[in-house]
């Protein structure tokens, strides 16, 4: 993503562009994979020594609570984070926790009144199951 265009979005969500918080959001819209907090502090880190581990995580709340990051949960590990370019849904291995974007199809809505009174924002599907890395060995070690 261009640097003008990080600041651009986050302007658009209202967040102050930061030399910190650019930095983590433009880490994040360079790599494809899915870096957990301390994986993106220490990249951060390494370019500007001056970011501490607590403004990195403050401003990955705010880019999460933003919009413009999805944070995707994995049961046993540390969350890991995704900025938000095109949609897509993810498959999170059991084995050694890698989380895989899938391409996005249209999750059905829930029927009305399913939800009560909650307010959905959005529906997307975590697929979980074992990579095709950690397959095959699943396979062989029987």
């Amino acid at each position: 993503m261009h640097p003008e265009a990080v600041k651009r979005s986050l302007a658009a969500s209202g967040l102050r562009c930061t030399p910190q918080r650019y930095a983590v959001m433009a880490f994040l819209a360079e790599h494809t994979g899915h870096p957990t907090a301390a994986e993106i502090f220490e990249a951060v880190n390494r370019v500007d020594p001056r970011s501490s581990r607590g403004t990195t995580y403050n401003n990955l709340r705010d880019l999460v609570q933003a919009g413009l990051v999805r944070e995707v949960a994995v049961e046993g590990r540390a969350a890991r984070f995704d900025a938000k370019g095109m949609r897509h849904h993810h498959f999170i291995c059991d084995r050694c926790g890698n989380v895989e974007d899938l391409e996005w199809y249209e999750v059905p809505q829930p029927r009305s009144g399913a939800l009560g009174k909650r307010v959905l924002r959005e529906c997307e599907v975590i697929f979980r199951g074992l990579c095709t890395k950690c397959a095959p060995r699943r396979h062989a070690s029987r």
